[in-house]
């Protein structure tokens, strides 16, 4: 075992070695003109000046929780919880701040060729996915060689990971979605200007939200959904094969690092003229090498090839699901086109349409997603041992986010190209070079909206898993629905992912408004605007976007913790577990029509933008753009932190164990009394 979590540290070094490697190659890259760097300047500052008043904030919240664990549960899972959450920060960090300096070097690129921006773009996200599965499995390692092989203390590194990727994602959210709202209606629909048009008061804000939420936030995201799929398969296979079922997923894990390192050289050398094609080839090119090596790793270690046809059909699984979110949220496709042809005739037919089109997006990822649990917890042996099973669901989950290294790339790249077409804007290069950006940001809107199918996908399996652990720990052998107290918490969890939604919903509305209130007021009030002789306030902007997000933060991130416990403690185990199994289906599904919807109405705009229906300035342009505003804190805030949701909760439940089995039932104790 010391010998695996030596190995296991070493290519979690390896992988920051190679991350450090390839931001010194884009730090190499030209820049640009003095004008491209001052206004990637404003966009790094701005996005370092969010980070620093979120972390204070969060500083606060990783404090009180510490002192909790301690008293509460123990000290071993109190430190595995402070070291998720540092690494979680970590992670998002680094990568956040070479993605700032990647933009203006896309941008420079696109000036020479698309395949030399692709590069740069996809090498900046690549730089955020190597330090998530990085510091995720040297985290993993240390905490198992200190705690002498003893995974339940690891749940407190889960909780630490999950509890930060909450408000990194809820918090980078609605930054990103209060600016982009007001740049929109302000700038595009009443002043009639361009995407990121310079004169745009909010157009700062926006270019930094694309990194604070899509880049810091989703790599937290994705560095949560990673550790803890490991987590619970190690967890669960001490509890079914000891060692052997703790080193499976940790050597996988190993393997799936390599895999992506490969992956992501392979899609950095391939021909950029078609930028899908590319990253398809990276990502594919790494489940290959997965399934060979887990074929291989299964027979060495477990002696059959029952945990290789598991973690293969997480794979596969996963990868359907990402492909399945490209045919509904890509311009090529029908649901697209639909989309765009209904914006013809208004933004109510617009809005109508798009919503269908993420209801119905759910059917087919939640057939795939059945397939998954069934296929990965029969072919273990469920049948005859339910544990069994439930540990090869748990390998499903390892499985589908093996590749995570290359799926961060991909998802990271998008923001990226975003940004360095904003910056082409700004900095009024000629119509070429913005001509690549949007085609590299159409195709990144794509992957991303992929890449959060791939991620709730793995976060239903992860959740079952975690789950299991939660029910061996409180001694529950099923879920009785006829039992009231079941059906109360099975209602219960049902609604959450809904207030969670109409939290996170509300608090973008709000944010959204301010900005909206302040941009009319900079065109009102400030001389010369329009006509450039006068400069925007864009510090102003940012400030609101930063005020409103780690105001609005506060509350959906709490709740996720608190409500757990609480219910535990007043109605006890069984309550809690029905609440655990209802906020998992109805989040899942949520989380998949929200973001599929989002993704859909961003690339109908986009559509429509290319010379479709009239083109930019008609009124199906109109129509799309309300329709995307609408879809932003769908596919931005609300939808993606969902699946962070669902497994929260669920740690929370497997770390508190131990309280609720002791003092759980408090309300009931006293009716009965």
């Amino acid at each position: 075992m010391e010998t695996v979590f030596l190995v296991t540290g070493v290519v979690g070094v390896f992988s920051i070695f190679w991350a450090f490697l390839l931001a010194l190659h884009i730090r190499k890259q030209d820049s640009g003109s003095e004008r491209m760097k001052e206004i990637s300047e404003y966009i790094h500052r701005g996005a370092l000046a969010f980070l620093k008043s979120e972390y204070k904030y969060l500083s606060l919240f990783i404090t009180a929780v510490f002192f909790i664990l301690i008293f509460a549960v123990d000290l071993r899972s109190a430190f595995a919880f402070l070291v998720g959450a540092v690494f979680s920060i970590l992670a998002g960090f680094l990568g956040m701040v070479v993605a700032t300096k990647a933009n203006v070097r896309t941008a420079e690129a696109a000036r020479h060729s698309q395949n030399k921006a692709l590069r740069i773009a996809f090498s900046g996200g690549a730089v955020m996915g190597l330090c998530v599965v990085g510091l995720g499995v040297i985290g993993i390692g240390f905490l198992l060689t200190i705690f002498s092989e003893d995974a339940i203390p690891l749940t407190g590194f889960a909780l630490g990971a999950s509890s930060i990727a909450l408000f990194a994602r809820v918090g980078g959210g609605i930054f990103t979605k209060a600016a982009d709202v007001g740049a929109d209606l302000v700038g595009k629909v009443e002043a009639h200007i361009p995407e990121d048009d310079p004169r745009n008061p909010a157009v700062i804000a926006d270019n930094v939200g694309d990194n604070v939420g899509d880049v810091a936030g989703m790599g937290a995201d994705l560095f949560e959904s990673y550790v803890g799929s490991i987590i619970s398969s190690v967890t669960l296979g001490y509890l079914v094969l000891e060692q052997y079922g703790a080193v499976f997923p940790l050597v996988l894990s190993s393997i799936g690092i390599l895999a992506s390192i490969i992956g992501i050289i392979i899609a950095t050398k391939a021909n950029g003229e078609n930028p899908q094609k590319a990253l398809n080839t990276g990502t594919y090119t790494a489940g290959l090498l997965v399934m060979v090596g887990t074929f291989i790793l299964s027979k060495v270690v477990l002696d059959s090839y029952n945990a290789f046809f598991a973690v293969t059909a997480g794979l596969i699984i996963g990868i359907l699901i990402g492909r399945i979110t490209e045919v509904y949220t890509s311009a090529d496709f029908r649901s697209v086109k639909t989309i765009a042809l209904d914006s013809v005739t208004g933004s109510a037919t617009n809005i109508i349409s798009g919503l269908g089109v993420g209801m119905f997006s759910t059917m087919v990822p939640t057939v795939l997603i059945v397939l998954g649990v069934l296929l990965s917890y029969f072919v273990m042996g469920g049948n005859e041992n339910a544990t069994m099973g439930l540990y090869g669901i748990s390998l499903a989950a390892v499985g589908m986010l093996s590749t995570t290294g290359i799926t961060v790339a991909v998802d990271a790249y998008g923001p990226i190209a975003d940004n360095a077409g904003g910056i082409a804007q700004m900095a009024d290069l000629p119509p070429e070079v913005r001509e690549i950006t949007d085609k590299l940001d159409s195709v990144g809107n794509t992957t991303a909206a992929m890449g959060k199918g791939f991620a709730i996908g793995s976060a239903a399996l992860t959740a079952l898993s975690l789950f299991a652990s939660y029910a061996e720990s409180v001694g529950l052998s099923s879920i009785n629905l006829l039992n009231p107290l079941s059906l109360v918490g099975l209602f219960i969890g049902g609604m959450l992912p809904f207030l969670f939604a109409a939290l996170t919903m509300n608090s973008v509305g709000k944010a959204a408004n301010e900005m909206v209130m302040e941009v009319r007021r900079q065109f009102r009030e400030i001389d010369g605007i329009m006509d450039g002789s006068g400069k925007p306030d864009y510090d102003r902007c940012v400030a609101i976007s930063t005020k409103a997000a780690l105001r609005e933060m506060i509350l959906p991130g709490v709740l996720a913790v608190v409500i757990p416990v609480g219910v535990g403690l007043l109605l006890g185990a069984e309550t809690l577990g029905g609440l655990i199994a209802g906020a998992v289906v109805t989040g899942v599904l949520l989380a998949i029509m929200m973001s599929n919807a989002g993704g859909a109405w961003d690339n109908a705009k986009k559509y429509i933008e290319s010379g479709e229906h009239g083109g930019k300035g008609s009124e199906a342009h109109t129509a799309g753009i309300v329709g995307d505003t609408v879809g932003d804190p769908f596919k931005d805030t609300s939808g993606p932190s969902m699946n962070i949701l669902i497994k929260l909760m669920s740690i929370v439940a497997l770390v508190f164990a131990p309280v609720i089995v002791e003092y759980g039932g408090i309300l009931l104790k006293l009716i009965v009394s």
